[in-house]
């Protein structure tokens, strides 16, 4: 059992800085590829963005200013025998505040398991898991505030999995209908713990591995007579990386929008290689409610092919 946990945990650690990697192969880069198509296909750069269907996810303080009540469902087709999924639900709370819920499952299938002389024991996966409740409360200043409790959940083999608790913060400044700002703090004591007694008893050891801290600044305008929407995001983190995001969409009629985006816009380094992303949404009113289907497709600069994400929505 400890040759096949040492093999497994190498092959994740390629496969984890190789494919999901977005701050070299710092924990929990699963969590930092976006949520949903939509704002996968804006670059990511939602941290100010309030119009259309949002989630807490990006910034808890966009909650109480939702124009909907929705919920969604997100798949995405990886390369790499990867896999990326996304459920959502947002809703306001009159007259000031607003809640939303949300998960996101990630892992690795097929892992070729051998041990220390090469023999295959047999093919192995990891999953990880997120679980976040967001709080928001809106001002009349124009000001709100916003909270995410989550909760992180790895399983990497076997029995050997970790179950930790993080926090973010967002603030959003409302000038008018057209301007907004924002700025968040995420993964506040975000971390996975691990313990491996059960497996190797008296050898056994205890080690935390921390998730990089995260700072971003946002803005997002919509156009005059609301014929688009442009948004930008600037992020630094503890471990000194600096990143820019970029996005815009447009309605071309009610029930089409098309939209662009580009994340990983590495200012400080040259190694992460920016990831643009093209997608669509479609609308249609049905009895009282608005399903839609978005979908986006990523360019992915390190994997052999891009990534498919769709998401079903509902508006009601």
């Amino acid at each position: 059992m400890t040759r096949r946990l040492s093999s497994c945990m190498a092959a994740l650690v390629l496969i984890g800085s190789s494919s999901f990697a977005q701050i070299g192969g710092a924990p929990g880069a699963y969590s930092r590829m976006g949520f949903g198509a939509r704002g996968m296909g804006m670059g990511n750069a939602m941290t100010a963005v309030v119009s259309g269907d949002v989630i807490g996810y990006y910034n808890p303080a966009v909650i109480p200013l939702a124009e909907y009540r929705t919920a969604s469902g997100t798949f995405g087709l990886l390369s790499l025998d990867r896999t990326l999924n996304f459920l959502g639900f947002s809703q306001t709370l009159p007259p000031d505040a607003g809640v939303s819920a949300g998960l996101i499952n990630a892992g690795v299938s097929n892992i070729d398991g051998r041990d220390a002389d090469g023999e295959q024991t047999g093919l192995m996966k990891t999953s990880e898991d997120q679980v976040f409740l967001g709080f928001g409360l809106k001002f009349r200043s124009g000001l709100s505030f916003g909270l995410n409790l989550k909760v992180l959940y790895y399983h990497l083999y076997t029995d050997f999995t970790s179950v930790t608790a993080g926090l973010d913060f967002g603030v959003i400044y409302r000038f008018d209908n057209a301007l907004t700002l924002g700025f968040t703090v995420r993964d506040i004591n975000s971390k996975y713990k691990w313990d491996s007694t059960p497996l190797y008893a008296e050898q056994g050891t205890s080690s935390q591995d921390y998730f990089p801290l995260l700072f971003t600044g946002g803005i997002a305008y919509m156009l005059p007579d609301s014929i688009g929407l442009i948004s930008a995001d600037m992020e630094i983190s503890n471990v000194r990386t600096r990143i820019l995001r970029v996005g815009a969409e447009v309605p071309i009629i009610r029930e089409v929008t098309l939209r662009a985006g580009v994340d990983r816009i590495d200012l400080k380094e040259k190694g992460m290689g920016a990831s643009p992303a093209f997608g669509f949404t479609i609308v249609r009113g049905f009895q009282g409610w608005i399903p839609s289907i978005t979908y986006v497709y990523i360019i992915e600069p390190f994997a052999p092919t891009g990534m498919h994400v769709i998401t079903l929505g509902a508006i009601f």
